[in-house]
């Protein structure tokens, strides 16, 4: 795919590198919110509304600029029928 291609040709610049690896956590937060909203064949629209919220909310998320409390992940696992897991590993 062209994103696949992008990002290899970005992965030779070692400013991205370290950008992209100071924001790991907010991507695999965000990767993990779209797997979860995605596998429960729900929008954005439809995850905000199970969860009383605004879609820019989600949307927020999804993209990695919103800082997420614990309870907002949580009302994210409900409306998504997953559980949410939060581990510190080595």
């Amino acid at each position: 795919t062209k994103i696949a291609e992008l990002e290899k040709k970005w992965r030779k610049n070692p400013a991205f590198v370290e950008a992209y690896e100071s924001m790991e956590g907010e991507f695999m937060l965000a990767s993990a919110v779209i797997k979860a909203r995605t596998d429960a064949d729900l929008t954005q629209a439809e995850l905000a509304a199970l969860m009383n919220a605004k879609q820019s909310l989600v949307a927020r998320i999804e993209s990695g600029q919103q800082n997420t409390t614990v309870k907002t992940l949580q009302r994210v696992a409900e409306a998504t029928g997953t559980s949410l897991q939060i581990s510190f590993e080595r």
